[in-house]
């Protein structure tokens, strides 16, 4: 199974590689530390020292990739004091950060159902009502979209 192409779309090989939206997409997330940066984000990570306790990549992988979100305003940095310590920063998704919660639950999603043949480690569900979040394509405009703040995510194991 394919999309349709409209007619005028029919020759792929007129097609510009620069109104490629996938392509520039993946220029901008392009490093697999990059995309668990946005996982540990939407799990409410914010600090760079827990970053580095949570993904397995070095510090400099870790500051480069935030500077990349951060330039791109997928992130911001937040300014905080502990007491008695000196001023840092936190990392706090912006709304296009937000916007990318489909592209990560559906790698997730995808994961679960295809490696983890469908007992996956941990699950995710509307925090309201428990039922078990999807992602799926809709031309429903009327459907409201959830936030990762609606998300609640569940071991299916338990932790030691």
């Amino acid at each position: 199974m394919s999309m349709k192409v409209e007619n005028q779309l029919a020759d792929r090989t007129r097609w510009r590689p620069e109104f490629c939206s996938i392509a520039k997409t993946l220029d901008l997330l392009s490093t697999k530390t990059t995309f668990l940066v946005l996982r540990e984000c939407f799990y409410g990570t914010s600090r760079f020292e827990d970053f580095v306790n949570r993904i397995p990549a070095s510090a400099p992988a870790l500051s480069r990739a935030l500077k990349q979100l951060e330039s791109a305003q997928i992130v911001t940095r937040v300014p905080y004091r502990d007491p008695g310590a000196r001023a840092r920063d936190e990392y706090r998704l912006t709304p296009a950060g937000e916007d990318l919660l489909p592209v990560v639950m559906s790698l997730s999603l995808w994961g679960n159902k295809y490696i983890y043949n469908g007992s996956p480690p941990f699950s995710f569900v509307d925090a309201r009502t428990g039922q078990p979040v999807r992602v799926c394509v809709t031309t429903d405009n009327d459907v409201p979209e959830a936030q990762s703040s609606d998300i609640e995510i569940r071991a299916n194991f338990t932790l030691d």
